[in-house]
């Protein structure tokens, strides 16, 4: 089952990035106990996400895009969001 921040994550990616392929991955479980931890279950986040919006855009400018797009929850609700961004074919 995914929590309500993992559902809102890509809720608002998909509108934002309309991706040809998205994953949400809670990795919380694994930082249990460590810096971060709010005991919500859902405090440690990886994002792979491919879109055609990522083309010819750096590494950089991939990730300002994605933590754009997800507003207060990166470093507010989220304590850590690891993000892989790709374009179609990379």
């Amino acid at each position: 089952m995914t929590g309500p921040i993992a559902q809102e994550i890509e809720s608002l990616l998909r509108h934002a990035f309309s991706p040809t392929r998205l994953e949400v991955i809670n990795d919380s479980a694994r930082h249990h106990g460590h810096a971060g931890d709010d005991g919500s279950g859902e405090s440690h986040f990886t994002v792979e996400i491919e879109a055609p919006a990522f083309a010819g855009m750096n590494r950089l400018a991939r990730q300002r895009a994605v933590n754009a797009a997800l507003g207060d929850i990166p470093g507010n609700r989220v304590h850590a969001l690891a993000i892989r961004a790709s374009a179609p074919g990379e």
